[in-house]
């Protein structure tokens, strides 16, 4: 929901301040992610081993171990590299939206269809739901905080664009917008195809756009 013009790059090393998993990659943990990234495409998460992974990113076993510790913490790491990868592409996507509500409506439809065709996530959520939910979902809250600290950096924007009342708590906002959006994409819905561009901007108009408003006085 940036407004045209905006530095991407600044967005992006401020929804990461406070993440610890971008700690800069060397060129075998980029090998490593990557290898992940392939084979699990091609054979899912729980066909897959370290071996294997080793052995596509040309590295022994145990130089994948010691830079993540379990399969699990792997998973993590490759879907939110995948994740963190999108941020820049959903700022293109937006940017030729006219208004905050516009670029609200266009952000949740790109999000949504980008992340459930990514060649990696996608697969996985159709193919093996459950770890790539794990990974989304019980890391402590990190991916989690990390798109809702980059969905909050984006409104607050507006704020400051006057495009958002200063009443508005960007940071609950930012939160329910990434927790709804996760909901459609770890749980299919019998109600909204989010295939439809059409449909998600609809409920993204009805549901995400009013949180925008500032919040009713109390009588």
């Amino acid at each position: 929901m940036a407004t045209p013009g905006t530095d991407t790059d600044s967005l992006l090393a401020r929804a990461f301040a406070e993440d610890a998993s971008l700690a800069e990659e060397d060129a075998i943990t980029t090998r490593v992610l990557e290898a992940a990234s392939e084979q699990f495409s091609r054979v899912g998460v729980q066909r897959t081993t370290m071996a294997d992974v080793a052995r596509r990113a040309g590295v022994s076993r145990i130089t994948v171990y010691r830079r993540f510790a379990t399969k699990d913490v792997l998973v993590e790491q490759v879907v939110r590299r995948e994740v963190r990868a999108y941020f820049a592409q959903f700022l293109v996507d937006i940017g030729a939206a006219r208004t905050v509500a516009e670029r609200v409506e266009v952000g949740f439809a790109s999000a949504l269809r980008a992340i459930r065709h990514n060649p990696v996530i996608g697969a996985l959520l159709a193919a093996e739901p459950d770890p790539v939910v794990h990974s989304m979902m019980v890391d402590a809250g990190r991916t989690l905080a990390t798109v809702s600290r980059f969905v909050a950096g984006q409104l607050r924007r507006e704020q400051v664009a006057g495009n958002v009342s200063d009443d508005v708590d960007v940071d609950l906002v930012g939160e329910l917008m990434v927790r709804i959006s996760t909901s459609f994409l770890v749980t299919p819905s019998e109600v909204i195809d989010i295939d439809d561009v059409e449909q998600l901007r609809a409920v993204a108009r009805t549901v995400l756009v009013p949180m925008l408003e500032p919040p009713a006085p109390r009588i």
